[in-house]
């Protein structure tokens, strides 16, 4: 037998590999600056020693180990069942089957709007809301679809614009109420009812507002914008975290670095 024919590797076999690192990928930026991520690496290092218990034929080791991992299958489920909802959103609203997908990114002769000057404009927003302290519920869709919450509200179709918020978000306005959903620089829901977050990790201070910014923000890749009504203060939602601002210029450039 040849002594290289461990070398052997064949496309399929490197297939494996890169799918492999694509789902490792994916797994992290959906748990990344989460507690999951401590979760997970503690399983991969329990997966790990299993694999060198087996390589060693550490046979009694191995046995606890792997009767430990099948086991704990369904404890994984409970303890990620947010990731996993996420991941499988992440995957039914695939870019090739949206309007925002490849065949976008190879359009060249259609010029669209950057979405710097749509965040500048409604970060601004924020800011005069902030001082009158009017609540405002901004969301901003990524990648998956939002159709879920947009069916709660009301269909809208109108480019962002200041005057536009204000009067959505006007404290005697009928559209007052609950969210809107911004898509590529294009409000297209208002009065929008989000999912509340019940985590006992919120500020007991949080209102429903901030529940549902953070709600939605843990069910799919979007972004939140919090005004409060109390207060006045400003509040950055992302990927289940969310954070207190002053500076609406820093707040600009995270928003737009996290759309980018």
């Amino acid at each position: 037998m040849d002594s290289f024919d461990f070398l052997d590797i064949g496309f399929l076999d490197i297939l494996d590999i890169v799918l492999v690192a694509v789902l490792l990928f994916y797994i992290f930026k959906l748990i990344r600056g989460t507690a999951a991520i401590n979760i997970f690496i503690g399983i991969a290092i329990i997966y790990l020693i299993w694999k060198l218990t087996q390589a060693l034929e550490m046979e009694l080791l191995s046995d606890i180990l792997g009767k430990f991992l099948g086991g704990g299958f369904i404890a994984l489920i409970i303890v990620f069942q947010q990731e996993i909802r996420k991941f499988l959103l992440m995957v039914g609203s695939t870019n090739i089957a949206s309007k925002k997908g490849i065949l976008k990114r190879f359009n060249f002769f259609k010029s669209e709007i950057a979405p710097n000057n749509q965040i500048d404009i409604i970060v601004s927003f924020c800011e005069e809301m902030s001082k009158s302290k009017t609540g405002v519920l901004i969301v901003l869709e990524r990648n998956n679809n939002l159709e879920f919450v947009k069916i709660t509200g009301d269909p809208m179709y109108i480019e962002v614009n200041k005057p536009i918020l204000k009067s959505i978000f006007y404290k005697n306005s009928p559209l007052h109420d609950g969210a809107i959903v911004v898509e590529n620089n294009i409000i297209t829901a208002t009065r929008v009812i989000l999912p509340i977050e019940n985590t006992t990790e919120i500020p007991a201070h949080f209102g429903l507002r901030h529940r549902a910014a953070l709600g939605i923000t843990i069910r799919s890749d979007a972004l939140s914008i919090v005004v409060s009504e109390e207060t006045g203060q400003i509040s950055y939602m992302n990927n289940g975290a969310f954070i207190l601002f002053e500076d609406t210029a820093e707040l600009s450039e995270i928003i737009k670095e996290d759309l980018s």
